[in-house]
């Protein structure tokens, strides 16, 4: 029970990867907060693992800010943060992917962590601790092409999560990062572009461990960096990929 007691909001947790970190959180003895776009997603999980279901929109401010308040009124403090919520553009070369696409794929990777911080870091401040967690990617550290935007957003979390820690660590919060490389998530056709058997072994080729990331191998990296077992790690972005990135 390494969160027993502890409180936390998981973004992007109605699937994928969030799922798998909001399950593992719960089994660890934390209240949740199931945070996601997809309302009927959210309330499934939340159901499923006896947490609170919260419909947001992470790019938009007012949207966030009604999650941060839901969250404190329902738990009276948040110890824990994990901004999971994240998309993708279609793999395009870099001047075919719209500015739609662009301007989409950077407010929910990227001022997401602005907005989260903006209306959560104030609290956590306040309370002289907590733990953030940004699901960053392999992609912001060994990009792949045709998805260049996606690419510049997570190495932009991968940034922030660096910085954020240094600034932050003086109030005694810690900020990390995990980089999974691709994995069975909703987002993983639109990686691949097409998903079929010849693409999937394609990618896997290039994991030496010979298999996707799964949400159990994210909900067990991000139990571990938002627990007080990792109380001396802050600014890290680790790598949770099979050895892609060596």
């Amino acid at each position: 029970m390494r969160l027993a007691g502890k409180t936390a909001i998981v973004t992007g947790a109605g699937s994928g990867f969030g799922a798998g970190i909001a399950r593992k959180f719960v089994a660890e003895g934390a209240r949740v907060m199931v945070a996601d776009i997809n309302a009927e997603a959210a309330k499934t999980i939340a159901a499923e693992i006896g947490g609170i279901a919260h419909t947001v929109d992470v790019a938009n401010a007012k949207s966030v800010q009604a999650m941060a308040q839901a969250a404190f009124a329902a738990f009276g403090t948040l110890d824990i943060l994990v901004n999971n919520a994240g998309i993708t553009h279609m793999p395009a070369l870099m001047e075919d992917v719209s500015e739609e696409d662009f301007d989409r794929v950077l407010a929910v990777n990227a001022k997401s962590v602005y907005l989260t911080a903006k209306y959560i870091v104030p609290h956590m401040k306040g309370n002289k601790s907590g733990a953030i967690l940004n699901v960053a990617s392999t992609a912001g550290v060994s990009p792949r092409p045709r998805l260049n935007w996606y690419n510049a957003s997570k190495g932009w979390m991968i940034t922030a999560t660096k910085t954020m820690a240094i600034e932050l660590a003086p109030d005694g919060v810690r900020v990390n990062a995990i980089n999974p490389v691709a994995g069975e998530t909703p987002l993983l056709k639109s990686f691949m572009g097409e998903d079929t058997p010849e693409m999937r072994a394609k990618f896997i080729a290039t994991i030496p461990l010979g298999r996707f990331s799964t949400p159990e191998d994210m909900g067990n990296a991000a139990c571990f960096l938002c627990s007080d077992e990792a109380s001396m790690i802050t600014g890290v972005a680790m790598e949770v990929d099979g050895g892609r990135c060596i």
